[in-house]
């Protein structure tokens, strides 16, 4: 009588089981092959699938960006028009209310009141001043020009305003030999309408911190100024640079939307975000300038 053992079961069983054949291996390595491909393309289309949805993402930006430079382009030839039509009789009667102060000087009580009529005059000189510069569309006159001279600058227009708030001021230190390409009175009137927007933000003994350093890419100069104040509502958030928008009981809120005009005319930017630790900051973003050498090679290899 034989004994069956597992040994024994073993080899029954593999010689029972079916031998692959050579064609059956092709058929396999085709398969495998085909799974492989089919995996590929399958990550591929995700890939293609990304980034169809961030370039339409961008085009969406794009389209709104230039439905926003179409609006303000329309809004700025009606404001240009009403603001000539203006300042010629505020030109008169700031003339007559002059006139007026002089022949009243022994009249007081209604010398007072010809005064009140010229500072009247004065707000609304100021303010069609900001629609002109607004409408305006000037092509910046741009030169080599340093952050920290730029800086320097604004804070000495920006200074009557930070003393008479007691503001705390803190200035990072800015690498003298960094230099933006701006028009320099126009990146100017953009960096002191931020400082200025930050002293209003702060408050009476208020924080404001400003730094100016190449961003990411090494292209652009990111001046950052921040504020310790209530930050921005997030209703406001996408309206701040509107023009004519403002939360303050005086002012034209044409500010942010002039440092906006003149920061894209730049080929920069201005952004706005609220602060982890409280308050808000403001990114004014400016083309760093080329060096002349290297800019003239880049000329001359094009020609």
């Amino acid at each position: 009588m034989t004994t069956i053992t597992q040994d024994n079961l073993a080899v029954r069983s593999s010689s029972l089981a079916p031998k692959i054949t050579h064609r059956e291996r092709e058929l396999g390595a085709i398969i495998n092959a085909y799974n492989e491909v089919t995996e590929r393309l399958k990550q591929s289309h995700d890939k293609l699938r990304d980034e169809v949805v961030r370039l339409h993402d961008q085009l969406a930006e794009k389209n709104r960006e230039l439905a926003r430079r179409e609006r303000l382009a329309a809004l700025g030839e009606m404001a240009a028009g009403v603001a000539h039509e203006i300042r010629n009789p505020l030109g008169g009667i700031r003339l007559y209310a002059d006139l007026l102060i002089k022949d009243l000087c022994e009249m007081p009580s209604a010398q007072g009141l010809a005064r009140k009529v010229s500072d009247g005059v004065s707000v609304l000189e100021s303010i069609v001043g900001d629609v002109v510069e607004f409408a305006g569309e000037s092509e910046p006159d741009v030169a080599p020009h340093g952050a920290c001279v730029l800086v320097e600058e604004a804070l000495g227009l920006a200074a009557p305003a930070v003393t008479s708030r007691d503001c705390d001021l803190r200035i990072d230190a800015i690498a003298p030999e960094l230099l933006v390409d701006v028009d320099t009175n126009q990146a100017l009137r953009a960096l002191l309408n931020l400082l200025l927007n930050a002293v209003d933000a702060a408050g009476d003994g208020g924080a404001i911190h400003i730094s100016a350093k190449p961003n990411a890419t090494g292209t652009h100069c990111d001046f950052v100024v921040v504020d310790d104040g209530p930050g921005i509502e997030p209703e406001m958030r996408n309206r701040i640079f509107h023009p004519f928008f403002t939360t303050k009981s005086s002012g034209t809120g044409l500010g942010l939307a002039i440092t906006h005009r003149i920061a894209d005319a730049h080929g920069g930017s201005v952004r706005a975000r609220n602060r982890d630790g409280g308050g808000a900051e403001f990114c004014l973003s400016l083309p760093i300038a080329k060096p002349r050498n290297m800019e003239n090679q880049t000329n001359t290899s094009k020609r």
